[in-house]
């Protein structure tokens, strides 16, 4: 259920701005896009578990809200983090 060590590794390696980089926007928003996505899958089986549908509308406007932050301070990177991430704008 949860993310691995490995994929989370390897959505920072591919989301940062800088070496040192695991906190942006864009990595914030990669990360709960990993986490979303798990969770959808989850409540696809379990359409009564109404508590991790909670969570999953929690991060969804986490995200939301990190997608308009991005989108007000720079555009491009916003179209771009969208992009990558194949989500709708």
């Amino acid at each position: 259920m949860s993310t691995t060590l490995e994929s989370k590794t390897k959505l920072v390696k591919d989301f940062r701005l800088h070496e040192k980089d695991t906190g942006s926007a864009d990595v914030q928003i990669a990360l709960l896009t990993e986490r979303i996505n798990k969770l959808t899958a989850h409540l696809q089986t379990n359409n009564k578990d109404h508590s991790s549908r909670r969570g999953l509308l929690m991060m969804v406007g986490q995200r939301r809200r990190l997608l308009d932050y991005l989108h007000s301070t720079d555009t491009a990177r916003h179209l771009a983090v969208v992009k990558k991430l194949k989500l709708r704008h």
